[in-house]
């Protein structure tokens, strides 16, 4: 419980972290509401997804995500303060464990009022764009058993975004380069899969963190899916443990 307090005091005295969580809640929502204002289902059976649409912003926030959580760890490494943390706390995965937990539970926060502002958003703005009843679209609700898995998937995936930022961050150290890193994982796959041909494009769907992990958002054709949601979120946390694992066998390996 020492280590839990001593990194939650730390994390909530850093100026920073309020702003960055303030926005990984602006920026999720904010591109959700454009997201939904931009959409148009002007007949029946347009094929289109609504949470999925009103849950688009979590494209962007984990990036935010990816930045807070990166200078939880490396934020100390260039300030020189990791020396003190690891002479007062010698354990060094459990000062990681508990950087992990603290830094989990603050994005699970922010993630939920993200992806509720999110849904509310998609709720009140797309029957306006056809997306109505008539259309075979029902008003989106946590009620709906496909929308509260995306909802709930989506706050996981963000957690998930978190813990593997700190794995990369705790192996790299530097923050701009465990920024680069993250996000690379994040971002690159889908580029590399919309370029490879199909042999590969499907694995690439199927491996990468984000192409596979946001496939739990999906309410609609997921017998198209690369993995089934639940499955594809499993890749993303195989991806968080790895990276932890790997940090944390560097952090205990390595002179501060």
């Amino acid at each position: 419980m020492s280590y839990l307090h001593a990194e939650w005091t730390k994390l909530r005295t850093v100026p920073g972290t309020v702003w960055l969580l303030l926005g990984i809640a602006a920026a999720t929502v904010g591109v959700s509401v454009l997201t939904a204002a931009g959409a148009s289902c002007p007949v029946a059976g347009c094929g289109q997804d609504p949470a999925r649409m009103s849950l688009a912003g979590v494209d962007l926030g984990q990036a935010v995500v990816a930045v807070l959580a990166v200078l939880v760890i490396s934020g100390e490494y260039s300030s020189g303060m990791i020396g003190v943390t690891l002479t007062a706390m010698p354990r060094r995965t459990s000062v990681l464990a508990a950087k992990a937990a603290v830094l989990a539970g603050l994005v699970l926060a922010a993630g939920s009022i993200a992806v509720a502002g999110s849904l509310l958003a998609g709720r009140l703005i797309l029957p306006g764009h056809g997306f109505t009843a008539s259309h075979g679209f029902a008003p989106l609700s946590l009620a709906d058993g496909p929308v509260l898995r995306a909802a709930t998937g989506s706050v996981l995936y963000l957690v998930l975004v978190a813990l593997l930022s700190v794995g990369v961050a705790a192996a790299v150290r530097d923050s701009a380069a465990a920024i680069g890193v993250t996000l690379g994982l994040i971002y690159l796959f889908p580029v590399v899969a919309a370029a490879a041909g199909p042999r590969w494009h499907r694995f690439l769907e199927q491996a990468g963190p984000m192409t596979a992990g946001l496939d739990i958002q999906a309410t609609t054709g997921l017998r198209s899916l690369p993995l089934s949601p639940w499955a594809g979120l499993g890749v993303l946390a195989a991806w968080a443990a790895a990276a932890l694992l790997a940090g944390g066998l560097l952090l205990r390996s390595r002179d501060a």
